[in-house]
């Protein structure tokens, strides 16, 4: 077979494409899971500091999706008009800073607005990735490479957790309390990997100087959605998506792995906390359901590819965490606490590959980013916002972590639900998914 065969061409693209993109793209969204996420750590000691009590707490670190919310959709409008390399350079440099300012927040008030800040700061990054991913992977490819870029989500916590943890033992050093210390030395390398972005990224394959005109005319093609399904590919448009009930069974399901992401997120290292560990150890300790999780999503994604099915790869995940979330209210030792907790994580981030692959296939190529964006910002503000207050209301009614987590196990399981119910008419390849969705709005 000749070097320039199809075969060839497409391995050898592909294999670019990755090694180009996706350890770069991971370790970005690993940094900035770090800035969104190290306020759980760092409550070990800032909340005691300023004098936030639980609830004030749960309520500042859920405005970080409100304003996800509110910017998400504008700014994923903003990456398809100006581009992806200048505009997720924007997003990385402005929330490093942010993120870097936390450390001089003074009360619950100035607590609110930096993390206001910081959400509308970086809101657009992953749907914007998502989107990106969309232009240079083929369909058939992306559950692996989705899997590979959301690494990032359980690598930041388990990365971070012990850094974190030894940041905090510096309390008093130069006058800065521990917690500042964490915002600060976390936050600034997001900025610096934001100005390599500029000189990294390719705006779309035709744009890549590190690729053949063969590979290059190739991907094009490739990476471009199907048209042959009985409908023009852009027979969606752009804002017809939210007229779809799918969209909402979308938004539904993907509220179960983010309530549980950002709620453990947030509140976990107390959780740790509470069974006598000191900051240190709370930090060690947490890391290990990521670490797990971490090898779990890829196995998973690499699954959901090699089968080519997408419904089961997204519900079991899902089914996951509704049970384990039940059973840590019936635990009182820490190893079978930390092991449940790492069943829920594993269930959360094993979810992503095979779901954005779904949804990303499920969108015409004029709703995708605008689809993309607001399925994620939607999902972040009910699963994520809400859910995080959900558990500060119900641990101050209660006194009790596990408890707690009862609402997550509800959302888990209606997300469930959602996908089964959903996907059961439209199949799971791309060409069935978009065939129904241009059925139902014809």
């Amino acid at each position: 077979m000749s070097a320039t065969s199809p075969s060839s061409v497409e391995y050898e693209t592909l294999r670019k494409v990755r090694w180009r993109l996706l350890p770069f793209l991971t370790v970005c969204y690993l940094f900035a899971l770090i800035d969104r996420t190290n306020v759980g750590m760092a409550s070990l000691q800032m909340t005691e500091d300023l004098g936030i009590t639980k609830a004030q707490f749960g309520f500042g670190a859920s405005l970080f999706f409100v304003a996800y919310f509110l910017v998400e959709i504008p700014s994923n409008l903003a990456l398809e008009k100006y581009g992806a390399r200048r505009w997720i350079a924007r997003i990385m440099i402005t929330w490093g800073l942010v993120s870097a300012a936390m450390a001089f927040v003074q009360g619950a008030t100035s607590f609110y607005i930096m993390r206001f800040v910081l959400g509308a700061a970086e809101a657009g990054f992953f749907p914007g990735i998502i989107f990106y991913l969309t232009l240079w992977m083929p369909a058939r490819q992306r559950g692996k490479a989705m899997a590979l870029f959301a690494l990032g989500i359980p690598l930041a916590s388990f990365v971070s957790s012990p850094i974190s943890g030894a940041l905090l033992t510096l309390d008093g050093t130069l006058g800065l309390h521990g917690w500042q210390w964490l915002f600060l030395v976390e936050g600034l390398p997001a900025s610096l990997l934001g100005i390599a972005c500029l000189f990294w990224l390719s705006d779309r394959p035709r744009d890549a100087r590190w690729l053949t005109p063969e590979q290059r005319e190739w991907l094009e093609q490739a990476a471009r959605p199907a048209t042959n399904v009985g409908v023009a590919a852009g027979a969606v448009s752009k804002w017809a998506v939210f007229r779809s009930w799918q969209f909402w069974g979308f938004v539904l399901a993907c509220c179960g792995a983010s309530a549980s992401g950002s709620v453990l997120a947030v509140w976990q290292p107390q959780f740790l906390k509470s069974f006598g560990l000191s900051d240190f150890e709370t930090g060690l300790v947490n890391a290990i359901p990521y670490g797990v999780a971490t090898v779990a999503m890829v196995i998973w994604g690499y699954s959901s590819d090699r089968l080519n099915e997408r419904r089961w790869h997204t519900a079991i995940p899902l089914l996951l965490i509704g049970l384990s979330t039940v059973l840590v209210s019936f635990s009182n030792e820490l190893a079978l606490v930390v092991l449940l907790l790492t069943c829920c994580l594993v269930g959360a981030y094993s979810f992503k590959g095979p779901f954005w692959s779904m949804a990303s296939a499920w969108l015409s190529p004029a709703s995708a980013a605008v689809g993309i964006a607001a399925i994620n910002a939607t999902a972040n503000l009910i699963g994520g916002g809400l859910m995080v207050n959900v558990y500060g209301w119900v641990f101050e009614s209660t006194g009790s972590y596990a408890a707690a987590l009862a609402p997550l196990s509800l959302l888990a399981l209606a997300s469930a639900m959602s996908i089964l119910v959903m996907a059961r008419g439209a199949g799971d390849s791309p060409s069935q998914q978009q065939a129904a969705i241009a059925s139902d709005q014809t």
